[in-house]
């Protein structure tokens, strides 16, 4: 159908003519309300928003030297941060001379990581960078989901 006519129904209508394939031969054009479009367009998008699950990157800090309770505490930290579905960057911090023994902080990250496999997986690996030594512990997937419908029904009964 020629231009002028499309143009004319789309105004006996009060409408607009929108083109849809402009690459195409012809050119492909739609009679539509564009107003009435765009608005169910950014709905769809807001919606499509509120459905995403942000992931934010928690820290924990150490230092190499760190006693037997003072880690117990740091792996509960953890293990909420992981069961809340956080990523967890587990920090390790040497002073002075302590950098000449990275094979401890090496070892308390491995220890770390196999004290909590049950909630997590090592993301990356202990990496060292500068004076600190990191490692980045993601949730697992099937925990997640478990612990989500969980927490869901312990808010409604509140």
């Amino acid at each position: 159908m020629p231009t002028r006519e499309a143009l004319r129904i789309s105004r006996e209508r009060q409408l607009d003519l929108v083109v849809v394939a402009p690459n195409a031969k012809p050119p492909v054009c739609r009679i539509m309300d564009y107003g009435k479009y765009k608005y169910e367009q950014s709905k769809r998008e807001k919606e499509a928003r509120k459905k995403q699950k942000v992931i934010t990157v928690k820290e924990v800090r150490l230092r190499p030297n760190i006693d037997k309770h003072d880690l117990e505490v740091k792996l509960k930290s953890v293990r909420r941060f992981l069961t809340a579905g956080d990523k967890v960057k587990v920090t390790i911090r040497f002073r002075g001379r302590q950098i000449a023994y990275t094979d401890a902080g090496r070892k308390l990250l491995n220890e770390i990581a196999e004290e909590i496999k049950d909630l997590g997986t090592v993301e990356k690996g202990a990496r060292v960078e500068g004076r600190q030594m990191t490692m980045i512990i993601a949730p697992r997937q099937d925990k997640a989901e478990k612990k989500q419908p969980q927490q869901q029904e312990k808010e409604g009964v509140q």
